[in-house]
């Protein structure tokens, strides 16, 4: 059987980090990319078989793509601290590997919990390639949302990715504003003029596509938290956006008033 290294980046994950590392115990290799963390992340991991490296967190399509090359072996299995990977789906990567995989990457489906919740419909759909070749696969060089590329096709696990995410409001709230701050400068350069297109129109369809389109509101509470919030972010992207020219335009000016420079 080809042999396997589960890749978990850290930053602060300390009380995800025990389970995280559990669930991939049957990998030949665990190794631990941590971005300096400040809790007891490394303590906790350093009690499980796990080899850690560390660098600087710029984002997280550049700390996977500067982790994957220093993996020991040829397949990768990519897990984020609150990620599991249920025993079905050890089971059914193990038997990929024992047979010889017939593609450089596989899609796994994620079932998310959100405050505790099992979110059937909001996030329908939630789907990740995290069983790929070494050195056939990269993140795309994006700030958010990143996903594996592939030199070849690319299959499908039939078992599903135990997701937990935003265990608290406040921290699904951090998460998209930091999000919003990424995706503004990813954007910048192919948006236009921003408008009420971009304020009110997109975070609508957005409140739109998880709430009714999905059938968030049948995810009760929590469905209508996650469609408000997912507007939000695309409202605050937008705003990020605008906020930045502005910044940008006053710095020109500034330095043309100061060196009496005339532009036509």
């Amino acid at each position: 059987m080809l042999k396997l290294t589960a890749i978990i980046p850290t930053g602060n994950e300390e009380q995800n980090i025990d389970a995280a590392i559990e669930s991939v115990k049957f990998a030949d290799e665990i190794l631990i990319v941590d971005s300096f963390s400040t809790d007891r992340t490394l303590e906790r991991a350093k009690q499980h078989d796990v080899r850690v490296i560390q660098r600087e967190y710029g984002n997280s399509a550049s700390q996977k793509n500067w982790a994957i090359p220093q993996a020991t072996h040829e397949w990768i299995l990519l897990l984020d601290a609150d990620e599991r990977i249920t025993p079905e789906l050890a089971e059914e990567v193990q038997q990929i590997l024992k047979e010889g995989p017939k593609h450089d990457g596989y899609w796994m489906y994620r079932e998310n919990y959100f405050l505790g919740h099992l979110i059937k419909h909001s996030w329908k759909g939630d789907k990740v390639i995290r069983l790929f070749h070494r050195d056939r696969s990269k993140y795309q060089e994006k700030h958010v949302h990143a996903e594996v590329i592939t030199e070849g096709s690319v299959g499908w696990c039939e078992h599903k990715i135990i997701h937990n995410t935003y265990v608290s409001y406040d921290a699904f709230v951090r998460k998209l504003n930091r999000y919003a701050d990424w995706q503004a400068r990813d954007y910048i350069n192919r948006t236009g003029k921003i408008t009420a297109w971009h304020l009110w129109v997109k975070p609508a369809f957005r409140f739109w596509k998880h709430y009714i389109a999905k059938g968030g509101f049948l995810d009760g509470v929590p469905g209508f938290i996650i469609a408000s919030l997912q507007a939000y972010g695309v409202k605050a992207r937008y705003y990020k956006i605008w906020l930045m020219r502005q910044e940008e335009k006053n710095v020109h000016e500034k330095v043309d008033e100061k060196f009496g420079i005339r532009r036509e």
